[in-house]
């Protein structure tokens, strides 16, 4: 299972122009009846991965934090905007719910 999952995060990153270095998961069991499977039961982020830009290896990952590069947030919010999770003009263009009085 941890193949299959490192060949999709993989490519995935990769079609974003993003190299995954290594990466943390962790399994879970979910029982259903009497029949259990193991699941991935982890988050998929740059907080448990190692993300760098594939042309300038800049780190888009926890070790902006670690070693104090700064711009973690924007690091963050670059991955999400190349997988298409956040807007182009970042989280200021998330719209909220609507006030109904």
């Amino acid at each position: 299972m941890a193949l299959r999952i490192n060949d999709f995060l993989t490519g995935l990153f990769l079609g974003v122009q993003i190299r995954l270095v290594d990466f943390k998961i962790e399994f879970g069991r979910l029982y259903k009846e009497d029949e259990m499977r193991i699941v991935l039961a982890d988050e998929i982020s740059p907080d448990n991965c190692r993300l760098w830009d594939l042309k300038t290896n800049e780190k888009m990952d926890k070790d902006r934090f670690r070693q104090d590069l700064g711009r973690v947030e924007e690091a963050y919010q670059e991955v999400a905007r190349r997988l298409g999770i956040l807007p182009e003009g970042g989280p200021a263009d998330i719209k909220g719910p609507k006030i109904v009085q």
